[in-house]
């Protein structure tokens, strides 16, 4: 293998090329990338005088083998001493808040939360978890996370928590998404062991072996539910790109929009905005319809197929108020549909993160995300929504939600188009079924990132690590 062009300079990419440059067998690594920055949606505002502020992904969870892969990669790079880390007994990890019927609701947590019943619940979870283990299994190879929840632990548990959850991970309606691509350890519990209580106890099926590096055991041992970079999450791939660039391997290619790709007698053949480069193997990040517009007229099945992955818009609003001004302390609050369509939810980033609010004077910094599947029937077109109604939308919220009556200090409204891929229903077979179409075609193409095995951070970045070791044969 020689050169290796990796499409699309998002976590996805940058980690591909990464790993690329991990392996002796690859000469060349030609990354490119239609914007000026590279590190897709982990974006952070570093203001003149040290706050911090993200625009994306902020709290990066250290958990399991993908969690273990995020951990050995940033200490590979050097930046273990910039990790901010959160812990399990952290009041940021112990208080997480629903919004419903107008008021603030803790999430029940420990042993007393599951055995009481806790508003907005009607009864105990434990009565719930415990009848779970009676459900018999479904025969679909697929449904909504809602049907599935509903399901085995009630419509409850349902409408409010699980809708509220999949609104603040995947922007995303509950009644759509799958479960298998969604939450595949819930699906794979309920195959395996017949019961999500079971598969929690026992396992629910094998995962990748991913030795700990001495960060990620100092994770473990520490107890730590999710962590942050000094300079914010953006740290991470501004230190991958100095990594690439320090190898001496890696053509990188900024502001050069790939117009389409063509086969060749070696590879491929890209056609760039700026140019025109060749590859024998090509790693894609781009989001599935980029990639669609740009494959020969030969991929018809494969175009069809990216065509049909959707994807929503979300607001990300930050706001800096002066003061202490949270009636509540822990990681933010939720809102489930039926509360707010339009409004997701707030994080309190200045209670996990203190360390990325100005050093001088007390401020609180919220992050409000609005829209999500909801964004056309709340605000209309994307393309037209103005910054000002956005901006009013989330002060209106923290004054309504959190009793804050001051004006905050500083604003940033960021309006992410088409950020987060939607897993719906039968998502797997789509994506099997591309998979198997390259393998059929013999093309030299991997698909990696947010569209396909996982949207979160640690996700995407595992599947560029994965592509490099399928495509070499070898681990890295």
């Amino acid at each position: 293998m020689t050169t290796v062009a990796v499409l699309g300079g998002g976590i996805g990419g940058l980690a591909a090329a990464y790993y690329l440059c991990k392996s002796p067998q690859v000469s060349k690594v030609i990354l490119v990338e239609a914007s000026s920055r590279v590190g897709g949606w982990l974006s952070s505002t570093r203001r003149a005088d040290g706050a911090v502020f993200e625009h994306g992904p902020r709290g990066i969870r250290p958990a399991g083998a993908v969690g273990r892969n995020t951990l050995n990669m940033v200490d590979d790079l050097g930046l273990a001493g910039e990790i901010l880390p959160v812990t399990y007994s952290h009041v940021a990890s112990k208080n997480r808040y629903l919004y419903v019927k107008g008021q603030l609701h803790k999430m029940p947590s420990g042993i007393s939360g599951l055995l009481r019943t806790v508003p907005p619940f009607s009864r105990p979870l434990l009565l719930s978890v415990a009848m779970e283990i009676l459900v018999k299994k479904n025969k679909e190879d697929d449904e909504s996370i809602h049907s599935f929840v509903t399901r085995r632990l009630g419509k409850e548990l349902a409408d409010i928590a699980v809708d509220s959850l999949c609104r603040g991970v995947f922007a995303g309606d509950c009644r759509k998404l799958s479960i298998r691509s969604c939450f595949p350890p819930l699906y794979n519990a309920e195959q395996h062991r017949g019961s999500l209580t079971l598969g929690m106890l026992l396992g629910s099926g094998p995962t990748p072996v991913i030795p700990p590096g001495p960060l990620a055991q100092r994770s473990i041992e520490e107890s730590w539910a999710q962590w942050s970079l000094r300079r914010g999450v953006e740290s991470l791939p501004e230190s991958i790109t100095d990594y690439l660039q320090q190898s001496g391997r890696v053509e990188l290619h900024r502001d050069a929009a790939v117009r389409n790709i063509c086969p060749s007698n070696s590879g491929w053949k890209i056609n760039l905005e700026d140019g025109v480069v060749s590859a024998d193997h090509i790693i894609s990040a781009l989001p599935a319809k980029a990639l669609s517009s740009a494959l020969p007229s030969s991929c018809q099945p494969l175009i069809q197929e990216l065509q049909d992955i959707a994807t929503v818009t979300v607001a990300v609003v930050n706001l800096e108020y002066d003061g202490s001004i949270l009636p509540a302390m822990g990681f933010g609050h939720l809102v489930p549909s039926s509360e707010d369509r339009g409004l997701l939810g707030v994080t309190y980033d200045s209670v996990p993160f203190p360390e990325h609010n100005r050093p001088d004077g007390q401020t609180t910094r919220l992050t409000v995300m609005m829209g999500g599947a909801w964004f056309q029937e709340e605000f209309g077109d994307p393309e037209t929504v103005s910054e000002e109604r956005l901006l009013a939308r989330a002060t209106e919220a923290v004054h309504c939600h959190l009793g804050v009556t001051a004006a905050p200090r500083w604003s940033w409204v960021a309006l992410q188009r088409d950020c987060i891929p939607q897993y719906y229903e039968g998502h797997y077979r789509r994506v099997e079924s591309m998979r198997s179409f390259i393998k059929k075609k013999s093309l030299s193409l991997s698909l990696i990132g947010s569209c396909y095995d996982g949207v979160s951070v640690n996700d995407v970045i595992f599947s560029g690590r994965r592509a490099v070791e399928e495509l070499l044969g070898t681990g890295v």
